[in-house]
């Protein structure tokens, strides 16, 4: 008689053993089921922005504590964190559509009747509300849409259509937790928009899903995809690391608020200040990525020139 034996027995990585996943999938449906959230009745969009208020926590705005920052007024600042939050968020929504495409790939030949890829389908769900909640927030906040640069689309592109999965569930991290670090600072922060703060905790709350589901499947998918396909993510992460970290600052928001945006742009990468806030919101995915042997060779040193990692 032959003895099956459970995958979640013999799966382990140096975080110990690997959770069943249909049961992580499980637990996940249930939490979405109880704590997810419609934006348009959820928030009021019909109540002005509060005079004074910023529109992202000022130690977060990209030229905090810079000699530009020190010479601009109050309310110069409060229109630049207005322009960032703006950016941030159209940031997010081209995230979230790459992100929807390779849950969509994930999923393709798996079957649909598992927990794990009703899960997906569940956060996919998610993000297309979270893309149309922060479409939303640009326009109420009178700010333009700020896509990336075109050279970024294309990679992006290219990305969503070469990744391997473990490379998907990766960028996904990279996109998630780093915004995820900087929107528990600003939903509690009562110096930021009621808006912004409901937007932000709405986030927070349905990506905890999101990165837990993440962060389960990258570990089962370095202990068993190729070896090729385990170095090929090593690199392309470390591309996107770059990437994304070169877009978190679009230099359009300067232009908009009034500032020279050569000067800006100057004063934003020589900032040891914006450096470390850089750092300290992907600390805790650089362990995480390093734990599970992801940031090793030239892909670890992509992450390092990406400024991400020390």
């Amino acid at each position: 008689m032959t003895t099956t034996v459970p995958e979640a027995e013999v799966l382990r990585d140096a975080l110990g053993l690997l959770k069943d996943r249909e049961q992580v999938a499980e637990r996940l449906l249930a939490s979405s089921a109880k704590h997810s959230f419609d934006p348009d009745k959820e928030l009021d969009w019909d109540a002005p922005f509060e005079d004074g208020k910023w529109f992202w926590p000022p130690e977060l705005v990209s030229l905090y504590d810079t000699p530009l920052w020190k010479r601009m007024s109050e309310e110069q600042r409060i229109l630049l964190s207005r322009h960032e939050a703006a950016a941030l968020a159209s940031l997010g929504i081209w995230f979230e559509l790459i992100l929807m495409q390779l849950l969509v790939r994930h999923v393709y030949d798996k079957a649909a009747t598992s927990a794990h890829v009703r899960y997906a389908l569940t956060e996919i769900e998610d993000e297309c509300r979270h893309s149309k909640m922060f479409a939303r927030l640009i326009a109420h906040g009178g700010t333009p849409w700020y896509p990336v640069s075109r050279a970024h689309q294309n990679l992006g592109r290219v990305f969503k259509t070469i990744s391997t999965t473990p490379g998907s569930f990766t960028a996904t991290l990279l996109g998630e937790e780093i915004l995820d670090w900087m929107q528990r600072l600003t939903f509690p922060d009562e110096r930021v928009q009621p808006l912004i703060r409901g937007v932000t905790r709405i986030h927070v709350i349905e990506e905890a899903r999101h990165v837990r589901y993440a962060r389960e499947e990258l570990r089962r998918q370095m202990l068993t995809a190729p070896r090729w396909s385990q170095e090929f993510t090593r690199i392309t992460s470390g591309e996107f690391a770059r990437v994304f970290s070169v877009a978190f600052v679009n230099p359009e928001v300067y232009t908009d608020v009034g500032l020279d945006r050569r000067q800006a742009m100057a004063q934003v990468k020589a900032s040891g200040h914006r450096r470390e806030v850089m750092r300290t919101g992907a600390r805790k995915l650089t362990d995480f990525l390093d734990d599970i042997g992801v940031l090793r060779g030239v892909g670890r040193r992509m992450w390092q020139a990406s400024g991400l990692l020390a």
